[in-house]
């Protein structure tokens, strides 16, 4: 059986948190355990089977805990593990250098959307 192999750290990161809900579920569940719906409420645009989908494989990478307090109707709960507490902070730099440019950002974004009307 052979390993997978990267070439460097971004690649092992990437292949960890490739999507686009990951890293914002992170970002949200850095403050303590939320509940599912208040997760899709914070995520905004995604879906409840992509949400759903996305915790599922965090969990299995060892990023989240699962709760599931067994009751009807139901409630789960999510909150990082150690791996995905480490994993955060590493995000801190690039959370706070998005907020720095963020009108450079958006203004990028709005000439990309034009172009490609």
């Amino acid at each position: 059986m052979s390993g997978v192999s990267y070439t460097c750290g971004v690649e092992a990161v990437l292949d960890l948190l490739g999507g686009k809900w990951k890293i914002l579920i992170l970002y949200h569940l850095v403050g303590g355990r939320r509940r599912f719906s208040e997760l899709k409420r914070l995520v905004g645009d995604v879906s409840e089977k992509m949400l759903s989908q996305q915790l599922k494989e965090m969990a299995v990478d060892g990023l989240v805990r699962r709760k599931d307090f067994r009751t009807i109707p139901p409630h789960v709960e999510y909150e990082l593990t150690a791996f995905g507490k480490d994993f955060s902070s590493a995000l801190q730099p690039i959370c706070e250098w998005g907020s720095r440019n963020m009108e450079e950002i958006t203004a990028i974004s709005s000439a990309r959307a034009i172009r490609n009307q």
